[in-house]
Order: structure tokens, then C-alpha cells, then sequence
């Protein structure tokens, strides 16, 4: 009845941003990823029938205030009769601050949740139970390149090229380490609702992930860099025309976009995306990232750097 997994934060190229069935959590449209290799997230769950409820610990301390999502996605996966958990959670990277933590979390919790229980689930399935929790969930139980589909009723997700097929590094530049001050599912209800390019950005997303998965099939790096970015700062600008405005980026992020653009000038194959958040990840081929890494711990307002090759998606460790 305890089991162990492990899973990687996933770096969209192609983003999610929206939904179409809020209570489903179903994305509006279809994205592409990259599935991370040095960023983990453990977690271990324990059924026990003598637990009157579930605990959440994240990194020693308690964590109440993620538990409801936790609960309601075990009930997702184990049925609502379920034996109630204990569930532990040890985090390398920054928790809610713009790093897919949520991703990491969900498809590390579904996969060892499902092997405490004995369930013989698939890959997708397990996908699908993440993606109800956290939409970029699904994409980190697989590895490498990754495209989700989405449809009105059920997400399509799997491996388009795997981390040996076409490594990559991705140097990850981190600006700020508190939590953000708007959730991202929270931000993309705002934008749908009262963003003026919402409408555009569903409607064109079907071309970018075209272009995107044509890229990576060639391994086109020119391509799949001018797309990746391009996609990036529609999602943004959507963003900064919702009402409020969303606007997760810093000075330092915007220094770290110049300093990729140096890179770029001098023939550096490397490109920069951003998430919900304000940290850049420079996207390069491996024989550029110690020159990608230099640059950007040189670059103002940089508190710390991350450098990850591509990796697997979620898998068990342990169980018993």
C-alpha cells in the first residue's frame, strides 16, 4: 500500500493557455513540450485505512493549502472509497514560481498512487487523471518532445521524438523564487474572459504545434526555435491584455531575453521561452550550453541558474 515515483517539470515550446471545460480541466487547444531531466519531484504515497484523512507533507513541512488539489485528484485515480494517504513530496527546484512544479507534482503523484493501490493503469490513462489536476500535468508522464491534442472530451498526449533522438539542454534562469502572486489556472480564465487577442491565440494555436512538430520531426533547430518563441510572446501578450493584466515577467526577465538575443547574433543555437512566470529557459543544442550558462549567470537580476539535458517521463521507484 505505498509506493514511490518520481517526475520531471515539462518546458512547453508550444504553450496551453486556456480551457475549454474548466470543470474537466480540459485545454482549449493542443501543445508541444519538453520533458526536463535534472528537475524532480518525488513523491511518495502511503494508503492507510487508519488515516481519517489525507496529509500532504512538501519538502519536510506541511502543506495544507495544496491538499485539496492532492485529495481530489486521488479520489480521480482510486474511486471516492479510497483508503485515505499519507503523502510526501521532495521538490529540487522552485515550488509555483513559473517552473511547471505543478506538472512534476501531479504526474509523480498519479503514477505512484496508482502502484500503491495495485491498479494496473496505462500511461495515458494516468495522463489523463494528472491532466484533470494540473492541464500540464499529462505531458510529464511522458519524455523528450511530447504533444498533447486536445478534443471536448479527452486529451492525446505521447513521445514525438525521445531525449536521445534529439538532446537538447535547457538552461534555466531563475529571477524570483516566491510563489506567484496570480495562479496560472487562475490567470487563464481571466484572459479567456476578458483578454481581446484570447480568441486569436485558439484560433492560430493549431498552426504553431504544425509547424512545431514538423520542426522536430526534420530536427529543424532554426524552425523550432523561431516558432517556440513566437508562440511564447502570443501567450504573453495575451496575457497583458487581460483585464486586469497578467504580467508575470520582472526586469531581469527581460535582460535575460536580450542576452539570448546576443547569443543568437553571434550564431549560439539557442532560444529563450517563458511560462506562466518570470523565469526564461534558454533552449540550446549541447554543445552551446556552457557558453548559454555563462551568459546568463552573468546577466543582471539572475538569482540562480538550472541547467537540465532532456529526460524520461514519470516512472515508479519504489513500492511495498
Amino acid at each position: 500500500m505505498r509506493a514511490t515515483a518520481v517526475a520531471q517539470p515539462n518546458i512547453a515550446l508550444i504553450k496551453y493557455w486556456g480551457k475549454q471545460n474548466i470543470a474537466e480541466n480540459l485545454p482549449a487547444t493542443g501543445s508541444l513540450s519538453i520533458t526536463l531531466a535534472s528537475l524532480t519531484t518525488q513523491m511518495t504515497v502511503k494508503l492507510d485505512d487508519a488515516l481519517r484523512s489525507d496529509r500532504l507533507q512538501v519538502n519536510g513541512e506541511p502543506a495544507a493549502e495544496m491538499l485539496p488539489r492532492v485529495s481530489a485528484c486521488l479520489d480521480h485515480v482510486l474511486g471516492p472509497g479510497r483508503a485515505k494517504a499519507a503523502i510526501d513530496s521532495e521538490c529540487n527546484f522552485p515550488i509555483a514560481a513559473g517552473l511547471a512544479s505543478s506538472a512534476a507534482s501531479f504526474a509523480a503523484l498519479v503514477v505512484a498512487a496508482s502502484h500503491a493501490a495495485g491498479l494496473q493503469a496505462d500511461s495515458l490513462t494516468l495522463a489523463r487523471a494528472a491532466g484533470r489536476a494540473s492541464g500540464s500535468a499529462a505531458r510529464s508522464l511522458y519524455g523528450g518532445f511530447v504533444e498533447l491534442q486536445a478534443s471536448a472530451t479527452e486529451i492525446q498526449v505521447g513521445t514525438l521524438l525521445t531525449a536521445d533522438e534529439w538532446p537538447m539542454q535547457v538552461v534555466v534562469a531563475v529571477t524570483a523564487k516566491a510563489a506567484k502572486k496570480i495562479s496560472s489556472g487562475d490567470a487563464m480564465n481571466l484572459s479567456a474572459e476578458t483578454s481581446p487577442f484570447y480568441s486569436s491565440w485558439v484560433e492560430h494555436q493549431e498552426h504553431d504545434l504544425l509547424k512545431a512538430r514538423n520542426a522536430v520531426a526534420a530536427r529543424d533547430f532554426a524552425a523550432l526555435a523561431d516558432i517556440s518563441e513566437h508562440n511564447c510572446l502570443k501567450m504573453h501578450s495575451v496575457m497583458w491584455g487581460s483585464r486586469p493584466p497578467v504580467v508575470y515577467w520582472n526586469h531581469a526577465t527581460l535582460a535575460c531575453m536580450e542576452t539570448v538575443r546576443k547569443l543568437q547574433a553571434d550564431d549560439v543555437p539557442v532560444f529563450f521561452t517563458i511560462d506562466a512566470g518570470p523565469q526564461v529557459k534558454a533552449v540550446c543544442l549541447p554543445e552551446a550550453a556552457g557558453q548559454v550558462l555563462s551568459a546568463l549567470q552573468q546577466t543582471d537580476g539572475v538569482i540562480d541558474t538550472l541547467s537540465s539535458p532532456l529526460g524520461a517521463g514519470a516512472r515508479l521507484l519504489e513500492d511495498g
